[in-house]
């Protein structure tokens, strides 16, 4: 799978680029106002966006979020219209070649401006704030507990969700009410902890534990209720972890870009980058193994092989 793209200028209205994705407006087909969402295989580390793509990383992306999409298409109402290049208008036939399996055509949202976490086992950033403080984001959890450690009960530890450039901040159910209504932040809290926990086990099934995630939901007037929105249990906005290989008290290996995150910390530690832009040239064996990483996820959520520019 050689297919890799790492920026898209397409002759589509108000363009704005993120870490991975670049954003259009466009038209639906019903006419109405839509959001174009093409996923690239961009990757960052640090919050330095690399160089180097991904071969096929932003396929396997928007693939594993269709799929999602779909389980839980009876459960929730989201942003989704096509993931088929053929129904955006106005591109070209090597643009709908470039773009295939890898954009999103979707309804157009007012985002809200909190983010919803769920972790389901202690790690990362959530398991420095416990060795601190003996809680997690405000939340107080039980002595003893090791990294990895799967909790109790899963946690709904909302942050803002900040300005590009800037980090999202922890915040407390009461500040989240504040901001988006009491209502609507326990409709978020009660919809996301329903959608990890059947994810999950959803996930388990297929071998994979589902540590933690998150979601963005957006609002369209007339609607009872947000959509959800973004990308959904991916490797990049979820972690995923082996379940043959789970071990607590310790680091997990992970089916996302650890493999670059790793590599990118032999480099620092060889006093060969500071983690500030430009980031540097990923070697091609630490691109395919990361790669093929992104695959295997989608390969043992979904069943199906992915093949190139699917």
């Amino acid at each position: 799978m050689t297919n890799t793209v790492t920026e898209t200028h397409l002759n589509l209205p108000n363009r704005r680029q993120g870490k991975v994705r670049d954003l259009y407006d466009t038209i639906l087909p019903d006419g109405e106002p839509g959001l174009l969402i093409v996923a690239t295989d961009r990757i960052s580390a640090f919050d330095v966006v690399l160089d180097t793509g991904l071969p096929n990383k932003g396929v396997v992306l928007t693939q594993i979020s269709s799929f999602w999409f779909d389980f839980f298409s009876d459960r929730i109402q989201h942003h989704l219209i096509s993931t088929d290049a053929a129904d955006v208008p106005g591109l070209s036939d090597h643009e709908r070649e470039l773009l295939r399996g890898r954009i999103m055509l979707c309804r157009r949202t007012s985002v809200l401006p909190v983010e919803c976490i769920v972790r389901g086992y202690i790690t990362g950033s959530g398991y420095k704030d416990y060795l601190r403080s003996g809680m997690v984001c405000g939340i107080d959890l039980p002595e003893g507990l090791q990294n990895s450690d799967k909790l109790s009960e899963p946690l709904f530890t909302p942050s803002t969700k900040a300005e590009a450039g800037l980090h999202d901040e922890n915040i407390s159910f009461d500040q989240g009410a504040e901001i988006v209504g009491l209502e609507t932040m326990a409709w978020l809290r009660d919809t996301t902890l329903e959608l990890y926990t059947q994810a999950s086990e959803y996930a388990r099934s297929k071998g994979i534990i589902l540590a933690d995630t998150k979601f963005e939901f957006g609002v369209i007037d007339g609607q009872p209720h947000p959509l959800l929105i973004d990308e959904i249990f991916t490797p990049d906005s979820s972690r995923f972890w082996p379940a043959s290989e789970w071990e607590p008290g310790r680091e997990q290996n992970s089916f996302d870009k650890q493999i670059v995150r790793n590599y990118l910390e032999t480099v620092v530690t060889a006093g060969e980058w500071d983690k500030t832009p430009p980031g540097p040239k990923l070697p091609d064996h630490v691109v395919e193994a990361a790669s093929n990483r992104y695959l295997e996820a989608y390969e043992l959520l979904t069943g199906s092989t992915l093949s190139p520019r699917s």
